[in-house]
């Protein structure tokens, strides 16, 4: 592949591209760094963007344009490049999107969660890169303007743009992007565009354009849609790895006589991490890993985790929840909480319980590595939510740098969160360098679950302070949970003192108008491998939040809905979310035999209101759902659709996790092996889902987490509304059902 070259300063930052002849085509690169826009472009014998680029526009008037994100089924390798190419006036049709490379320093995201990082997480990557890659888009236009201005001796004033082409009005003159390219040569510095030099919303002709689809469904709908699991290259092993079933477990017996028996099954490796099979079939060295399971002992002394029991330590949890000497961190303050619930005039309390859940991604764990010879390179193929992470893991195990890893992405089948960790790269390029061969391991679903990086198991102790007149004047929200942020992000641990960003999000409640909050922590150290999950904390926290409003308008003898349009007064679009779902639901309206349950979600700026409708089964304790109404304001609506498949994918995902889902863990291992004792919604469970957008005038806000969060808190709700008795544990499986409510 021929590539360009790149000067940098002594920071890092590009600050020029040398200019290249030949008949390839015409690429940008605009690096985001720090909030600054340095940018360059070349001409190569390649029509594909080099490595460093974010723009390529080849003579036939092809326009690449590098995605920096993982594409999960989240539509991001859609819609970051349409961002781009709304500032571009480029063609869509002519538009092909690219993998950006893993190059934090050009592709990074300047949102503050990731403050330049690469990844694809926390519904962040629109928010992010939204003007960044506007103005990235708007330089690169401004460039083939010059471009034009200069070879026709005319005013830049004069000239304008229709979709890949260049306009002299008063001439009549026209020009494709791709004829530019063969001329156009490189300006000292990059245009400098300002917020103000963008398009206005109404000038948009992609963005919000409702026929524009998703550019991955084609390829999905048809079969050829590539995924890691799809991988082949050349002289490739298969690997499956019998798990250790808790972190710092390791192999202490290993009988491999009998999986060696096994045809194609080639060695047995013991390792750290587990027992890794490797053979010439996925068959084989499936048959291989379960003739291991039989014999195979673990040694776990020193784990922490071999004497958890989900179970057992729930009422450690409840202690802490309580004890003044607990020594909790606080997350979110605003007036004086201890205060006010000193001098109430009434207190309400109540206690929520999640339990650890999987994330249940449908494509199995895989990753393909080829280790060169000297050791100090390698090659991957893997769908990742953070390649870079992917490529530093590999060499910190080759010793050697990241830059010596190349990496190419996959589509993924699902994330969730699952794939943020990197275990299935540095599993994959241990066994690649031991064995000196291509390999490819794909974890069973057996071994995806012994591994599993779990939502944490939660504790919510939760108070408010009414006064003399009813009103609600204080709030005060523990909970009590293993530290996501200390496993996930260990540099944000240390760098908040401690305090579990992941796992506490969604304990503020800015938007609801109560004087006096107080939100905090009390970390447990179990040693379960936690990580996030789709939601992040906003998936247990809003359920404990929502479900003592709705506690609280009992208490105040209000309804749920005028409780919640009163304590956000102060916050129009949460009140036009409500009041949307209200009129879509006909709240008011009674149900024979049913009841409706309300609940509110915000997440990163992203506001939603999710009304259900339920029935029960009193002898066996199952809930069904019959009716979800969503509506969400999720700020610039960049895809139509997709904004509502994000949220129709996020109230499936929701339901699963509030009446199915649930991970138990005896002596440190997950109880669970499958879906036949893991089970996630069925088809036959599946509700109408009705939803709605909300216009604002906010910027976009992200779409990925937000569906998930009001639905449970609405189920629990509304079964209140039906038979007077509360359900404050998720999930709300039927056995636990029939215990409250009998």
């Amino acid at each position: 592949m021929n590539t360009t070259q790149t000067q940098k300063t002594p920071d890092g930052h590009i600050k020029r591209r040398h200019f290249l002849a030949g008949a390839g085509g015409l690429t940008f690169a605009i690096g985001l760094s720090e909030g600054l826009i340095t940018g360059a472009f070349a001409q190569s014998n390649d029509s594909k963007a080099s490595l460093s680029a974010w723009v390529t526009i080849g003579y036939d008037d092809t326009i690449s344009i590098m995605t920096p994100t993982g594409e999960m089924g989240q539509g991001t390798l859609t819609a970051l490049p349409l961002i781009l190419a709304e500032e571009l006036d480029a063609d869509w049709s002519r538009v092909k999107p690219e993998y950006a490379p893993p190059k934090p320093q050009i592709f990074g995201n300047p949102h503050p969660i990731l403050n330049g990082g690469q990844a694809t997480l926390a519904s962040i990557a629109v928010p992010g890169y939204f003007t960044k890659m506007r103005i990235a888009g708007a330089q690169a236009r401004r460039i083939l303007m010059d471009a034009v201005a200069q070879k026709w001796n005319v005013p830049l004033s004069e000239l304008s743009t229709e979709p890949s082409t260049v306009v002299h009005a008063s001439s009549g003159r026209k020009i494709r992007y791709g004829e530019i390219a063969r001329f156009a040569t490189m300006p000292a510095e990059a245009p400098k565009i300002s917020e103000e030099d963008l398009k206005p919303a109404n000038r948009f002709r992609l963005i919000g354009n409702k026929s524009i689809g998703r550019l991955d469904v084609p390829s999905k709908v048809n079969g050829t849609a590539q995924y890691g699991i799809d991988v082949q290259v050349p002289g490739m092993v298969f690997a499956s790895v019998l798990e250790s079933p808790m972190e710092g477990a390791k192999p202490d017996f290993v009988y491999s006589a009998d999986a060696l028996d096994i045809p194609g099954v080639l060695q047995v490796l013991p390792l750290p991490f587990g027992v890794a099979v490797i053979g010439t079939t996925v068959e084989a060295t499936r048959a291989g890993r379960n003739a291991l399971k039989i014999q195979t002992t673990w040694n776990t002394s020193g784990t922490v985790a071999s004497i958890f029991d989900s179970e057992l330590a729930k009422p450690a949890y409840e202690r802490h929840a309580k004890d003044p000497q607990a020594k909790p961190l606080d997350h979110f303050k605003r007036g004086d909480a201890s205060t006010s619930l000193q001098s109430a005039n009434k207190i309400i309390e109540s206690s929520y319980w999640t339990e650890h859940c999987y994330h249940a991604q449908l494509e199995p764990m895989n990753c393909v590595a080829h280790v060169a010879a000297d050791e100090k390179s390698a090659e991957l193929w893997v769908g990742t939510q953070t390649p870079f992470l992917a490529t530093v893991v590999a060499a910190g195990i080759l010793k050697t740098t990241p830059d010596k890893i190349r990496l190419n992405q996959q589509l993924m089948g699902g994330g969730f969160g699952r794939r943020i960790a990197a275990d299935i790269i540095a599993q994959t390029v241990v066994i690649a360098n031991a064995i000196k061969k291509p390999v490819k391991l794909i974890l069973s679903r057996e071994d995806d679950m012994a591994a599993a990086r779990p939502r944490p198991m939660t504790f919510h102790r939760m108070q408010a302070a009414l006064d003399s007149q009813g009103q609600l004047v204080g709030w005060h929200h523990r909970i009590v949970a293993e530290n996501v942020d200390a496993l996930a992000a260990p540099p944000r641990f240390t760098a908040r003192g401690g305090r579990d960003y992941i796992g506490w999000n969604g304990m503020e409640i800015p938007y609801y108008n109560v004087p006096n909050v107080m939100a905090e922590g009390v970390r447990e150290i179990r040693g379960m491998r936690v990580q996030p999950l789709r939601g992040i904390g906003s998936g247990h926290n809003k359920f404990a939040v929502e479900c003592f409003v709705d506690e609280l308008a009992t208490a105040r003898n209000m309804d749920p809905l005028a409780m919640r349009l009163d304590l956000t007064q102060q916050e129009p679009r949460a009140q036009a979310v409500l009041k949307a779902v209200a009129e879509m639901a006909d709240w008011k309206k009674p149900r024979q035999g049913r009841a409706l349950g309300l609940a509110l979600g915000e997440y990163h700026g992203t506001f939603s209101a999710g009304i259900v409708e339920v029935s029960l089964n009193k002898s066996s304790g199952k809930i069904k759902v019959h009716q979800i109404w969503l509506t969400v304001d999720p700020g610039l609506v960049i895809q139509h659709d997709n904004v509502l498949a994000q949220l129709e994918g996020g109230a499936v995902y929701g339901l699963s996790l509030a009446l199915i889902e649930e991970l138990n863990i005896q002596k440190g291992a997950v109880v669970q092996s499958n879906f036949n004792d893991y089970p996630v919604l069925r088809m036959s469970d599946m509700p109408e889902i009705h939803t709605r957008i909300v216009s604002s005038n906010a910027p976009p806000t992200g779409m990925g987490e937000i569906g998930v969060l009001p639905i449970a808190p609405a189920i629990s709700n509304a079964i209140f509304q039906l038979t007077g008795k509360r359900l404050n544990h998720l999930p709300m499986s039927p056995k636990r059902v029939k215990k409250v409510i009998t």
